[in-house]
């Protein structure tokens, strides 16, 4: 006899915490990185790894660990988790990333302010970016400008933002995500006897995340997550940041396109073409009457 599923309520709960697991220890290091100089690109990839491991580890019995609105949505499409629930989900998972930036800005706002005294910038103005990054994302990833001595330079940054337009932009995110979610479809499938074991599916998952955060962080600090970017940065909105937060200093709708759009778009691709390809040329199950299983 089959488990019984959890309620909606409980599996939401799980996505909430997951979330914050994920986003506390991901932009954790985001801020350590930004405001120390302690950790290098590597270093952050790692530590975003881990935290998605220990995020599914914790609470994929519960709900999946979706945590990401972007996979939600390609679950669903593919009919692979049910409509009805994605609202509960989308919110979860945004008010977990929402209170991760609350207790990360309490933990760390001496050294934020500290930054933007030594290089001379006002937050909510222009070159406030180099704090707001630990919050909201930006593209090209303006990290440099934030550290070493003397004061932020304005002329450098404005030509270090014509290597990376919005529409490059746009394709790194949806390129990212769609290998992500491919590798999350493939190994949330039962039928796909390559996969590991399910216990060492969020370690490959983790992995994926931080070689895409190595090529793709420097074009758009490698979102792949809209609840990662909306909610911190609503926070960031909040807490003093303003425009320079939504909607950013480069355009009206880039982090919209980029960091939610995109990223959405991307899923739903990778969903797609394991869905609808890649799982249409593996041997069928002996006994299969579903599409593969939701999380991992």
């Amino acid at each position: 006899m089959a488990a019984p599923v959890p309620s909606l309520l409980a599996r939401s709960g799980a996505e909430t915490l997951g979330t914050f697991v994920l986003v506390f220890l991901g932009c954790g290091s985001v801020h350590v990185a930004a405001l120390t100089g302690d950790l290098g690109l590597g270093s952050v990839a790692l530590v975003w790894a881990v935290a998605i491991m220990l995020a599914i580890f914790s609470v994929g019995a519960i709900s999946g660990a979706h945590i990401n609105p972007a996979m939600t949505l390609a679950f669903a499409l593919w009919d692979q988790f049910p409509w009805r629930d994605v609202p509960a989900y989308l919110v979860a998972q945004i008010v977990g990333a929402f209170t991760a930036a609350v207790i990360l800005f309490a933990l760390f706002h001496p050294m934020l302010e500290e930054r933007e005294r030594a290089k001379d910038v006002k937050r909510g103005q222009a070159g406030s970016e180099i704090t707001a990054m630990c919050y909201g994302e930006y593209f090209p990833n303006p990290g440099k400008f934030g550290s070493g001595a003397g004061p932020y330079d304005s002329d450098a940054h404005a030509k270090h933002n014509q290597m990376v337009g919005e529409l490059m932009a746009c394709f790194a995110e949806f390129l990212g995500t769609l290998i992500l979610a491919f590798v999350v479809f493939a190994l949330a499938d039962e039928r796909n006897t390559a996969t590991p074991a399910a216990r060492l599916a969020p370690v490959f998952i983790g992995l994926t995340v931080a070689v895409l955060i190595m090529v793709i962080a420097p074009l758009t600090q490698a979102c792949f997550n809209p609840a990662r970017d909306i909610g911190p940065r609503l926070f960031a909105w909040l807490a003093g940041w303003g425009d320079i937060a939504i909607p950013g200093p480069r355009s009206a709708t880039g982090f919209f396109t980029v960091y939610i759009l995109a990223p959405i778009a991307g899923a739903i691709a990778g969903g797609a073409i394991y869905c609808h390809v890649v799982r249409l040329c593996l041997p069928a199950a002996d006994s299969e009457s579903a599409s593969p299983g939701v999380g991992v």
